[in-house]
């Protein structure tokens, strides 16, 4: 049985961290293997390129440098770790994934979906999540969030306009995709997991379904 690739997404201080293992209890629960990784990240290789990205440096990284960097990134690790596990019927719980970049590189950097497109096509070709979970904050208390964990890095040194745009790119593109389930991530603890619980119930029931 092919494993499920799991994705969360959300901007700064949203509470994806926080989700992940909620997530991963929930598969175990069902009797099947979950492993945890991230974006960029997951792999030596990709998790260097993380370091260029996420690190602060006096030297104004160009935005079609970052776009190509993430899709480095997310290519070596949907390649070489991904796909292989989902293939022994590992199931993925993955912390960023392509909608990111829409939302960061598209939204909030301003770059065309023409050349989104175009990369991620090289990357991943037709890869994509069979669960995205949106978790949405108000950028302002995302911010604030993740600010409060201490040194903050490339990305959360952008002013507020930067994450509203992001968050508004997630939420337009949120409309479109049947995969993506919006979570109000500016409630609770137990509000959210029982949030992530009910679309994880309707998830597995759904693909039961679908597999008998």
């Amino acid at each position: 049985m092919q494993g499920f690739f799991i994705t969360l997404e959300g901007t700064e201080g949203a509470g994806k961290t926080t989700v992940v293992p909620y997530i991963k209890d929930f598969i175990e629960s069902k009797g099947m293997i979950c492993e945890c990784v991230r974006e960029p990240g997951g792999t030596a290789i990709a998790e260097q390129i993380r370091a260029i990205l996420k690190t602060p440096c006096s030297e104004k990284m160009d935005n079609v440098t970052e776009l190509l960097l993430m899709y480095a990134a997310r290519c070596q690790l949907v390649n070489s770790y991904i796909k292989p596990k989902l293939a022994q019927g590992v199931c993925i719980v993955c912390d960023r994934h392509d909608l990111s970049t829409i939302a960061y590189q598209g939204g909030g950097r301003g770059l065309s979906m023409a050349l989104i497109e175009s990369i991620r096509n090289i990357a991943l070709g037709d890869f994509k999540p069979d669960l995205t979970l949106l978790m949405d904050i108000e950028p302002a208390a995302g911010m604030q969030r993740a600010r409060s964990r201490g040194e903050t890095d490339r990305f959360e040194l952008e002013e507020l306009s930067f994450f509203t745009r992001v968050r508004e790119s997630y939420l337009e593109a949120a409309k479109t995709r049947s995969e993506v389930e919006v979570i109000d991530s500016s409630k609770d603890r137990e509000q959210v997991r029982a949030a992530v619980t009910d679309i994880m119930e309707k998830f597995f029931n759904d693909k039961t379904i679908a597999m008998a």
